[in-house]
């Protein structure tokens, strides 16, 4: 993971752009605005590890996402020339550009260097001709921009619009697509959120209208992401829809923490449920009691608020409390926290540590497999 920025500057004057690589890490940085490119440069500045204060009224629900988490610091109002003072580098794109240029002035007045919207590359024009465009779902991955794919990025490179989630890596946006149009429709637990048939509205009315318009998700977009309701609405509308998979956090997270979902001689299978609902819940579909019985590794999706009754549920249903669970929070992010314990405890110790979404739960004997711990290598046992 980079601890640099790479940023475009018009050269003054002069055709076309030069590239720079700020060196963010651990400085403190102030982004004023929340028009749709201040989400890619503040999810870049995070994962480059600067110290992020975000200035703006009326924020949008991916930066309320951020500041919840304590990735970011945020302030729900107006800018005022004080908020420069702390500050060793400053971007201005609150989408107004006479006011980009006067913060970017005082700024400079105050010898801190300041990136503004009209500094950046601009968007790409809109189609000439109304034509009909399409739809790509891309799965982002875990978090890391790093694991996006080598087709994802591709298509976020192509894209004229790119409608987001809370989780995907939006801080790759700054880098791979700066003239794109960023949507933010986040959706935050118990927050705010874009309801579903408005993302399907606008992904549907970007397309009618010639766009090439990229639906960014977390994780794959066909693993609780809601994908192929999205896929489905759009062939219906007449949209030509394409898919492309990303790495599953449900894998992945674990994966991060090295504990594998699957282990020769501890576990020949997995199952990943979404824990949205307690299993008491009208709208719970999952019979726990089965999945007691599978002696296969259960991975939890979107379970935090729920890991008590879900633990008991398998409890009462036969799985010893002394079966190994694990905890990741934030799996594959910098500040990735990795709990152990077992079926019995497991959702106490996520509580006292404050555990939030995203995390993803493991139970089951991998999740007490410590990579180097064990007493004979797997393979000498079964040779033995």
């Amino acid at each position: 993971m980079s601890d640099a920025l790479a940023t475009d500057l018009d050269r003054d004057g002069l055709d076309g752009e030069i590239a720079l690589r700020l060196p963010v890490r651990h400085r403190e940085v102030t982004v004023v605005g929340a028009e749709d490119r201040a989400l890619s440069v503040v999810g870049a500045l995070v994962a480059a590890g600067a110290v992020v204060t975000v200035v703006s009224p009326r924020p949008p629900a991916y930066l309320f996402d951020l500041a919840d988490r304590g990735l970011i610091t945020l302030q729900d109002r107006d800018f005022h020339p004080a908020d420069i003072d702390m500050a060793e580098l400053l971007f201005a794109h609150t989408g107004i550009p006479d006011t980009d240029h006067t913060i970017a002035e005082l700024a400079r007045q105050q010898g801190v260097f300041c990136i503004g919207s009209d500094q950046s590359a601009s968007r790409r024009d809109s189609p000439a001709t109304v034509s009909r465009g399409r739809v790509i779902i891309v799965g982002g991955g875990p978090g890391d921009p790093g694991l996006l794919t080598v087709a994802g990025r591709a298509a976020l490179a192509g894209a004229d619009v790119i409608v987001t989630d809370r989780l995907a890596p939006v801080g790759a946006l700054h880098e791979i697509a700066p003239r794109a149009q960023i949507i933010d429709a986040s959706k935050i637990p118990g927050g705010r959120r874009t309801e579903q048939y408005e993302i399907n509205e606008m992904l549907i009315e970007h397309a009618l209208a010639g766009r090439t318009v990229v639906r960014l998700k977390g994780g794959d977009g066909f693993v609780f992401g809601r994908g192929g309701e999205e896929a489905d609405e759009c062939v219906r509308a007449g949209v030509t829809v394409e898919v492309i998979p990303g790495v599953s956090s449900a894998i992945a997270a674990p994966a991060a923490a090295l504990i594998p979902v699957t282990h020769r001689g501890l576990t020949q299978g997995f199952t990943v449920v979404s824990g949205h609902v307690p299993p008491d819940h009208p709208d719970c579909t999952v019979d726990y009691a089965a999945l007691a019985r599978t002696n296969t590794t259960i991975v939890l999706m979107m379970a935090v608020g729920n890991l008590n009754p879900i633990t008991r549920a398998l409890i009462d249903a036969g799985m010893p409390d002394t079966t190994p669970a694990a905890v990741i929070a934030d799996g594959t992010l910098a500040g990735q926290r990795e709990l152990r314990g077992d079926l019995g405890t497991i959702a106490a110790a996520a509580h006292a540590a404050g555990v939030r979404p995203p995390a993803t739960t493991v139970i089951g004997a991998v999740a007490g497999f410590v990579a180097g711990r064990a007493a004979r290598p797997v393979a000498a046992q079964l040779s033995s």
